[in-house]
């Protein structure tokens, strides 16, 4: 019997799917993780504990385990565990991206540099530091642009700004998330010029360095700032072919730039016209419980084809099952104690709607962005065209009423729409 090791931050969403997808492939499951016993109970071979903010030791780690009980593929299911599962995967001999490639996608300003070296559209950027003049460095750059911080993702800390006044208020909200640290470069900025235009998202799976797109997502809603909450996920997009076409062309050099061969790719762009503008790559697959909108072949999970391509099983048939589908990410609206989620049932009654899945405990402290880095949960629909798709997750998300104390339990709720 095959065996994997999935590597679960505690934190993850998607713990489940994973192991779902794994049963169905009667595969044993080795679970590693930062806190081992939080999880203990999920793999039917055991529970690894790793200290993934250390790649090197925790893949040490992984190789002993090994020593006794033979893995046959790493899968990483977040950002936090690709490193590490690089690192270990070349040292077992399995399919595996070069820790190198992936650690530079976990950093904006290392990505930006190689993008620019192979000439990959991207917009123009500067890192800059803790005492660099960032106003002035901005005048340069020109406006509107985006500062950013070169670790955090899901648009966690992202902000627009038109004007040096509102660059240096964006450095100082962005400065103000930031851990405390000894080393300058994590407190390092990233400026960019604003790319205006229509954004979409790639989810694909490498296979010898060859990239097959399995999904192509619109962003209907407009992302203009000055936060970049992204809300609705729409597949298949309707982008006119030859737009389609130059994305998975940036997109494949993107991949090739970066160096990356291996596993699955989630990829964000900027669509204007004929130009298209890498604004992220990642090597892992979309985060949240997006991948729940997707099927493919006889209702084949997303995490199902990654498994497979990980433990070299045959992959047959990678096209959609369903004519479109979609995720709505539901936004925070305000800052609380998040008390209660009014609409439920009618939202989930709306034609086309096939599950909503609230993720955040009732008693909760939640943020929105660009301080907050969670979603209150989930909406997923199938319908017979994207359309159809998206109004349905548009009429079911505004029958959901949220209420929202700002201080703590014992004030009155605000009741928001979300």
């Amino acid at each position: 019997m095959r065996r994997v090791l999935i590597l679960l931050p505690t934190t993850t969403y998607r713990a489940a799917d994973f192991l779902v997808a794994a049963q169905a492939l009667g595969v044993e499951v080795i679970v590693g993780s930062e806190q081992a016993h939080v999880l203990d109970g999920l793999a039917n071979s055991g529970v690894i504990g790793l200290p993934m903010h250390r790649p090197e030791v925790a893949a040490d780690a992984i190789v002993e385990f090994a020593g006794e009980l033979p893995i046959d593929a790493i899968v990483p299911v977040d950002d936090g565990g690709v490193v590490t599962a690089a690192i270990a995967a070349e040292r077992l001999g399995l399919a595996h991206n070069r820790a190198g490639s992936v650690e530079v996608t976990r950093n904006k300003a290392a990505m930006r540099r190689c993008l620019a070296k192979d000439q990959v559209p991207q917009p123009d950027f500067v890192v800059v530091s803790e005492h660099t003049d960032l106003a002035t460095v901005a005048d340069g750059l020109g406006y509107p642009l985006v500062v950013k911080p070169l670790q955090f993702s899901a648009s966690r800390g992202v902000i627009r700004a038109d004007n040096r006044q509102q660059a240096k208020h964006a450095a100082a909200r962005i400065r103000a998330m930031l851990p405390e640290s000894q080393a300058s470069i994590d407190r390092a900025l990233m400026i960019e010029r604003f790319i205006p235009g229509t954004e979409i998202a790639i989810e694909g799976l490498l296979r010898g360095g060859q990239l097959e797109t399995l999904a192509v997502f619109d962003k209907p809603d407009p992302l203009n700032g000055p936060f970049f909450e992204e809300s609705i996920y729409v597949t298949p997009s309707r982008l006119p072919g030859r737009q389609l076409a130059a994305v998975a062309d940036v997109t494949s050099r993107a991949v090739a730039s970066l160096g990356l061969t291996e596993g699955p790719v989630h990829a964000e762009l900027r669509v204007s016209g004929d130009e298209v503008n890498v604004i992220e790559v990642a090597a892992r697959s979309i985060g949240g419980l997006c991948s729940r909108a997707l099927q493919f072949g006889l209702g084949v999970s997303l995490e199902s084809l990654i498994l497979r391509h990980a433990l070299d099983l045959p992959i047959r048939d990678t096209n959609a099952t369903h004519a479109a589908a979609g995720v709505m990410m539901l936004p925070i609206p305000s800052a609380g104690v998040l008390v209660g989620i009014d609409g439920q049932q009618e939202a989930r009654l709306v034609p086309a709607i096939v599950a909503l899945e609230i993720t955040i405990s009732f008693g909760s402290w939640v943020d929105p962005l660009p301080e907050g880095d969670r979603y209150l949960g989930f909406l997923f629909a199938r319908g017979d065209s994207p359309g159809e798709v998206e109004l349905a997750l548009r009429r079911a998300h505004e029958k959901l009423k949220v209420l929202i104390n700002p201080g703590h339990l014992s004030s009155e709720p605000k009741r928001q729409s979300v």
